[in-house]
């Protein structure tokens, strides 16, 4: 009698994504399950050595372990040890040695080893998929990775090619690129030369907090707990993230105590479930910025003038005053608030005549391009704000609606000429968004590389790529944050992708749900700490 409960759960699950409705007498969800409602048609793949999507990532979060990590009840304690239990770092600051835990399993029951650690970081950087560029910050590249990357017994040994600063290292390592795959278990279902790829893409192969036991794309993910964890075994003992797009379905959800959060609720919606003494929201800075790229591939879009006048067509306040009410705020530099070096410059305000004189002034007084949106509201609301802005200088804008997968692969091929969307730090030192948003040291079409510099085509200047780079060797800290001001300076003056907002996460739930937290400015969502009173 005991698993009939969940299974009903997991049955009204399946009915309502069908537009069934749901029975009357259904209150709440049952006391071990965690129910999410949440925009998850973003997940391309579960593959750590590939993921790089926002939903993707906190599924990856959950499967797997990383040598070190945040403590999800304080984050802003710093990175802590997690399947590395300690490390040390040669004189000259290249070699960094981390020794392993002992006794930690896979879900598999083969044991956690500093050879599956040392493989996982080798097929990363040899996959060369979109993460992999913050492992070859480091000098690894799929020809020297088996060199550099290496173990003697228990010891990971990584051989940097310069001495960084160990904070960035480390905090490389606690993103989900870094997470530690069980070799065996991979290997065992690879095909060719994927290193195991192709299955790991729709299951896992970790040592996290949860397993997978189902991902039906554009629909669910469902895990289940890991009793044997080594931190101990998460009280929640499943957790369901229900793929919802709109805010009113998933408002409607929680209201009905059908289920546990709400992640995408409107202002609107937010408001509206004010007054219900059952229901909570917890609002959590985030890292995420909201911003527009501009590629330089595009005729018009490509001219200086063109780039500065847009930047005073966005009507900054008054997106931030209405559909994005106490959900963003004004934030137009690329380091988010709360990072080491961030800028609390706002210069630009929404100015229709500055605008106008810049285009005048160059002869532009006409002009179609196109974005290319995923159809998430924010991101569509901001696009036909920005189109009425255009209109009003005489420029027409293009806009076109795609899923969140469908969007990410054009960018990621640099196929979109205006990009408005959302970018998360991946991991938590200043150069994860230096290193993104003004660092590009090849533009060339061919060089496939993830930064949003490359992505639109940007060919930053070389003043700018070194200083980016020499950020990450400065260790002084101070020196460190009058380098990142600088580079920001410079970066608002020229740069084609403008920061516009910063993430502040109002997740709705269930007065009873304690202890979430979506992973603040520095992680993804983490589900094993969460427990219902």
């Amino acid at each position: 009698m005991q698993n009939r409960f969940p299974l009903r759960a997991l049955l009204l699950a399946s009915a309502m994504s069908l537009g069934v409705a749901a029975p009357a007498a259904w209150a709440e969800t049952p006391a071990d399950t965690l129910v999410i409602a949440h925009q998850i048609d973003d997940i391309i793949s579960l593959d750590p050595g590939q993921s790089f999507e926002f939903s993707g990532q906190d599924v990856v979060h959950s499967l797997y372990d990383r040598l070190v990590d945040f403590d999800p009840l304080d984050l802003n304690a710093g990175i802590k040890p997690s399947l590395a239990e300690s490390w040390e770092v040669s004189e000259d600051g290249k070699t960094i040695t981390l020794t392993m835990r002992e006794g930690v399993k896979f879900h598999s029951g083969n044991p956690v080893r500093a050879e599956d650690a040392a493989w996982s970081l080798q097929r990363a950087v040899k996959l060369n998929k979109s993460p992999a560029f913050i492992l070859n910050q480091f000098g690894f590249t799929a020809e020297n990775v088996d060199e550099r990357v290496t173990f003697d017994g228990n010891r990971l040994i990584l051989q940097l090619d310069q001495p960084y600063a160990q904070s960035f290292v480390l905090n490389c390592l606690a993103s989900e690129v870094g997470s530690v795959i069980d070799k065996e278990t991979a290997m065992s279902h690879a095909e060719g030369e994927d290193f195991g790829n192709a299955w790991l893409s729709t299951n896992g192969a970790g040592s996290g907090p949860y397993t997978l036991t189902a991902w039906r794309p554009n629909e669910a993910v469902q895990l289940a707990a890991n009793e044997e964890y080594w931190q101990g075994a998460p009280v929640m003992k499943r957790v369901i993230v229900r793929h919802v797009q709109e805010s009113s379905a998933q408002r409607l959800l929680l209201e009905q105590g059908d289920i546990d959060v709400a992640r995408n609720l409107t202002p609107t919606d937010v408001d509206g479930i004010a007054g219900n003494d059952r229901l909570k929201v917890a609002d959590e800075l985030r890292g995420r910025i909201l911003y527009m790229g501009l590629s330089q591939k595009d005729p018009l879009l490509s001219r200086p003038e063109m780039v500065e006048a847009m930047k005073y067509l966005i009507d900054y306040a008054g997106m931030e005053s209405s559909f994005l009410k106490g959900q963003w705020k004004v934030h137009q530099n690329f380091l988010p608030e709360g990072y080491l070096g961030a800028s609390d410059e706002n210069p630009w305000t929404h100015d229709i005549e500055k605008a106008r004189q810049i285009l005048t002034d160059a002869s532009i007084t006409s002009g179609t391009v196109k974005t290319i949106v995923r159809d998430i509201r924010e991101y569509v609301d901001a696009a036909q704000t920005l189109q009425a802005a255009m209109a009003q200088v005489g420029l027409t804008l293009e806009i076109q609606q795609m899923t969140g997968a469908q969007v990410l692969d054009a960018y990621r091929a640099r196929q979109v000429p205006i990009f408005i969307g959302e970018w998360g730090p991946d991991y938590a030192d200043p150069n994860t968004n230096a290193s993104t948003f003004a660092h590009n040291p090849n533009n060339a079409d061919d060089a496939g590389l993830s930064q949003l510099a490359w992505r639109n085509s940007w060919a930053v200047p070389e003043e700018m790529n070194r200083a980016v780079e020499a950020a990450t060797l400065e260790g002084d800290t101070d020196k460190r944050v009058q380098m990142y001001l600088d580079i920001q300076s410079q970066y608002r003056e020229i740069a084609p992708i403008i920061p516009m907002f910063q993430k502040i996460e109002q997740v709705a739930m269930q007065q009873n749900v304690q202890n979430w937290t979506s992973g603040g400015s520095v992680t993804s969502v983490n589900y094993r700490q969460v427990t219902k009173e």
